[in-house]
């Protein structure tokens, strides 16, 4: 009964509903459990990786706008000399969502910046790596990606975290 009542007021809204805004991770659980037992740097190295994989699609759109590369070099540089400033850190991520917000609404580049954004802030807060990870299979979605390469580029994201844990890179 409460079913029924639920059903007549929403009606069509149901059928007219957004896509949701950034893909969740496929292998949530898998992906929590090894997050918790890889060092920050190579949770960082990982963040990176994952959001440089989608910065063409930024690049291509935005050709003059550095903030979402100077995000991944921001975070790279932290990853190789361990020295941590916040205005940087913050500045790098701030800029790159900056620059996603000039970006339609659900446009591979708003995404793939965004990822960019996460990623940087990953040297804050090693949670923020999924971010970057989520955000990159968005920018693949908001590509016009399929179901497949989406499966495929997460595959790809929990291969990579797992070699990157093992080789302790």
């Amino acid at each position: 009964m409460k079913y029924m009542a639920l059903s007549r007021l929403i009606g069509d809204k149901c059928l007219n509903m957004k896509k949701p805004v950034i893909v969740k991770l496929p292998y949530q659980a898998e992906m929590s459990e090894l997050e918790k037992s890889v060092d920050h740097k190579i949770l960082a190295t990982w963040a990176s990786d994952c959001a440089e994989r989608v910065l063409h699609y930024f690049e291509k759109e935005y050709p003059d706008d550095m903030r979402p590369r100077q995000a991944i070099k921001t975070l790279r540089k932290w990853i190789d000399d361990g020295i941590f400033s916040m205005p940087i850190i913050r500045g790098a991520s701030l800029g790159s969502h900056a620059a996603a917000r000039q970006a339609p609404e659900f446009s591979p580049a708003r995404a793939a910046a965004r990822a960019a954004g996460q990623a940087v802030a990953t040297a804050h807060v090693r949670t923020h790596a999924k971010g970057g990870a989520m955000y990159a299979l968005t920018a693949i979605r908001d590509a016009g990606g399929t179901e497949e390469e989406i499966q495929r580029e997460s595959e790809w994201q929990y291969r990579h975290l797992l070699e990157l844990k093992e080789t302790g890179v």
